[in-house]
């Protein structure tokens, strides 16, 4: 039976794994104001929250259908949030938060006292089958990340997914993202695009994911850790050229917002002059233009690389692989396949 910490929830109840009780008429519910055990209350066969400290009206209970909310919260500035996201917040008989220190910012900024839980990469194997527990008894529950729509780059698709098998209705509640807010702002083609999260943080992964979309006729959205950018736009120039077209947007919708727009090789020079990279980082990649069709150069091959290394430096098969796997970023094992395959 797994509890939920309740240094995480504020004022309120402390949930435990519903289980049926001795006489199978109904589930356990544990608060810290009643004895451990007792049997909680059910309003038309919704779950009825118990608050610590407060008088919770909920005459306008009916307002708000059961189902999981999936709210969309600000990537930044506060105020970036829908009315309608503030209501369901408001409303829901729990939140369930990537990290609930982050949340309780922007509850405590709009006076929201509902009870909050955690939900991350770390526990959501068995937190997501708890809350759809939960959500089959009736429960209304908001899902957030830290910033943005739960799901895209965050923790959600294992919960949204276990709801959909067990039919609970799943509510999109629209707002923030980082990578939409980028691309509108970029002066990049937004008629067609590609999403594609982070890159990868190994180089030699990283660049076969670049090498893919060398000859691409839509705009590349990925986000970039801070201190990875350089690298990654490093290995744009090498594979996709210098004169790509790049856009880094930064910080967006905070103080220190800022956008980085040129060709690969100018925005690079630039990153380089300024030491440390800090902040949230969305790196675009313009599509493939005509007059570098000729010019983009290719990524030399692995059976290449190795040759060069044998005939320069004089070192066995075995040992330039190895230092080819090492410049690449990529094991001596995956390196081995790769050169088996071109042979």
């Amino acid at each position: 039976m797994r509890q939920f910490n309740e240094s995480n929830v504020g004022a309120g109840v402390s949930p435990v794994l519903p289980e049926r009780s001795a006489r199978g008429s109904g589930y356990k519910w544990q608060s810290s104001c009643h004895t451990p055990g007792t049997p909680a209350t059910y309003i038309g066969g919704r779950l009825a929250t118990m608050v610590l400290g407060e008088n919770k009206n909920r005459e306008n209970e009916g307002a708000l259908s059961a189902g999981l909310y999936l709210v969309a919260t600000p990537i930044g500035n506060l105020e970036d949030i829908t009315l309608r996201g503030l209501r369901v917040l408001k409303e829901a008989d729990l939140i369930a938060c990537e990290d609930t220190r982050q949340t309780r910012k922007l509850l405590t900024h709009y006076s929201i006292t509902t009870r909050t839980t955690s939900y991350h990469e770390h526990n959501e194997m068995t937190r997501a089958a708890e809350l759809v527990v939960d959500l089959e008894q009736g429960a209304r529950i908001a899902l957030v990340t830290d910033a943005g729509m739960p799901g895209i780059s965050d923790p959600g698709f294992r919960l949204i997914a276990l709801a959909i098998r067990h039919h609970v209705p799943v509510v999109p509640i629209p707002g923030a993202s980082a990578f939409l807010s980028a691309l509108v702002a970029s002066g990049l083609p937004t008629d067609s695009f590609r999403f594609g999260g982070f890159l990868p943080a190994k180089r030699g992964q990283r660049q076969q994911v670049l090498e893919s979309i060398r000859e691409s006729a839509r705009t590349q959205v990925f986000y970039e850790a801070p201190h990875r950018v350089q690298e990654a736009l490093e290995d744009i120039v090498e594979i996709l050229g210098g004169q790509r077209h790049v856009v880094i947007a930064r910080e967006v919708t905070k103080i220190h917002e800022e956008f980085l727009r040129g060709r690969a090789e100018q925005v690079l020079e630039t990153l380089k002059a300024r030491g440390d990279i800090k902040g949230e980082i969305t790196l675009l990649i313009g599509k493939m233009e005509a007059t570098q069709q000729n010019a983009s150069p290719s990524r030399v091959s692995i059976r290449q690389r190795v040759e060069q290394i044998i005939a320069e430096e004089k070192l066995d098969e075995k040992a330039a692989l190895k230092k080819v796997a090492k410049e690449m970023g990529m094991s001596k094992s995956e390196a081995y396949r790769e050169l088996q395959r071109s042979k």
